[in-house]
């Protein structure tokens, strides 16, 4: 998006917003770094206004805490705060909680309820009782309404801003509502049809709607098959609902079936990215870090999984302590047993990314667990068969030690073995138990293939070559 300003010498350019990686460009940052250090109000503006507000939040993200800080107070009524949902939590728990709650009050009003309720449910329940008072009655109830469902629901996702109109209606009579009536929502795909008691009934499409002719009832347009998510439903439960049946909106019902609200694509499409990026973190064992964290947050989030890992690694000591003795006694093995239990995580690294994210879409069940463990198994008895003739080849060459050469690659054939079936087996197990698999999964396998690993190869060297 280009946009137009005045440099030193007056000569208009227009500096792009995004370089060609699709990254907000060298040029623009610097014009917005120039403008703050200058507190250049006008430039600011006229470098901001027209931006989309995910440019605008990338913007925010971008900038340091002193900028960011100073961005916004130049900016002071000219902020859209829409920017403020495209920012990571952290970040947007800190910009909320610098801002005076007046000025939250006056850029929450012009938002969406389900954007509304995202910048507020994180406040202090001071803070956010004095923003809420100082909003219009009704846009209140429908905030407070979606703050008392749970976190992560459908409650909370929604948007109370919908049209329903009843069976009886023409569509001539609903056109026309559409028309005169100034307050709906500003982008809608479905008209919703609702009994007396504000149950639903069925949905009407807009295209199906344009191509009726006036006269025609609702009834007799409206689909009957609902496709509705519960207020209380997971937003994971929701957005997998949006996949299966390709949704772009939903309604969604409270505990009566009474239509509450709408959740759309756009929110879904925020959802799912945000669920897969949680998974992503937490297999690293890096929990909600983001990107904008100060160091001492990134080390608190990080320093938990890395003491379990310490754990672990001086179990993984404590049995090659017990073969101390028969490394002592063949040098050679201490250098090849690392490549065993590397080669069991990786392998068990693998299996463990699928299983984890066949759960979490629910690709994993019961019908075929069975199928998927005995091709997990499958697979790393034959890359184990494959990769101990390469690496026993390896190591008699190296060694000049045929034995040892078969010793590394039936432990290695072992170790790929075990890796294969804790990779599958240990996250289904903490899936079953109501732990989270993609947090707890690589404690375990990682303690296991590194166990095994070791205690295979010594072993097997130890009682094959007689060391004591």
């Amino acid at each position: 998006m280009p946009v137009e300003i005045q440099d030193q010498d007056d000569a208009t350019f227009e500096p792009e917003v995004r370089d060609e990686r699709g990254m907000i460009s060298a040029e623009y940052y610097r014009q917005i770094e120039e403008a703050i250090e200058e507190r250049d109000v006008d430039a600011l503006l006229n470098l901001t206004q027209d931006l989309h507000e995910a440019d605008l939040g990338d913007i925010i993200e971008a900038l340091g805490h002193k900028d960011r800080a100073d961005f916004l107070e130049l900016l002071a009524d000219d902020f859209d705060f829409v920017a403020l949902v495209e920012l990571g939590d952290s970040l947007r728990a800190k910009i909320v909680e610098a801002l005076p709650n007046d000025r939250l009050a006056e850029g929450i009003s012009e938002l969406d309820s389900d954007d509304a309720v995202l910048i507020l449910e994180d406040m202090e329940e001071e803070d956010r009782d004095e923003v809420l008072a100082a909003l219009p009655a009704l846009e209140r109830m429908h905030i407070r309404r979606s703050l008392d469902y749970p976190e992560d629901s459908a409650g909370r996702l929604m948007q109370t801003s919908f049209i329903a109109v009843a069976p009886f209606w023409t569509v001539g009579q609903t056109i026309d509502y559409m028309r005169e009536t100034p307050d709906l929502p500003d982008v809608f795909h479905q008209i919703f049809v609702i009994d007396p008691g504000f149950r639903l009934l069925g949905d009407v499409s807009l295209d199906t709607l344009l191509r009726s002719q006036r006269s025609t009832k609702i009834s007799s347009i409206q689909h009957d098959e609902r496709h509705y998510v519960e207020a209380t439903q997971d937003q994971e439960e929701v957005s997998r609902l949006f996949e299966r049946y390709d949704l772009l909106s939903a309604a969604v019902l409270d505990e009566g079936e009474r239509l509450v609200g709408v959740i759309t694509i756009d929110d879904i499409v925020d959802v799912i990215h945000e669920e897969a990026d949680e998974d992503i973190k937490r297999l690293g064992g890096v929990g909600d870090e983001e990107i904008t964290d100060t160091v001492l947050d990134t080390m608190k989030s990080r320093f938990t999984w890395l003491s379990v890992n310490l754990l672990t690694a001086i179990i993984a000591s404590w049995v090659i302590a017990i073969f101390d003795t028969t490394i002592q006694q063949m040098v050679a093995l201490a250098v090849l047993m690392p490549i065993v239990a590397s080669m069991g995580g990786n392998a068990a690294t693998q299996t463990m990314t699928v299983a984890v994210r066949a759960l979490a879409t629910q690709e994993l069940d019961s019908f075929n667990v069975l199928r998927v463990v005995g091709r997990e198994v499958t697979v790393a008895v034959l890359n184990g068969f494959a990769f101990a003739l390469i690496l026993g080849v390896i190591a008699a060459v190296w060694f000049g030690n045929y034995q040892l050469g078969f010793v590394i690659g039936t432990a290695l054939v072992v170790n790929l073995f075990c890796a294969g079936l804790s990779g599958i087996l240990i996250p289904i197990g903490l899936n079953k138990a109501g732990a989270d698999p993609a947090i707890a999964s690589s404690v375990f396998i990682t303690t296991v293939t590194d166990v095994v690993g070791f205690f295979a190869f010594l072993g097997l060297a130890g009682w094959w070559f007689g060391l004591a």
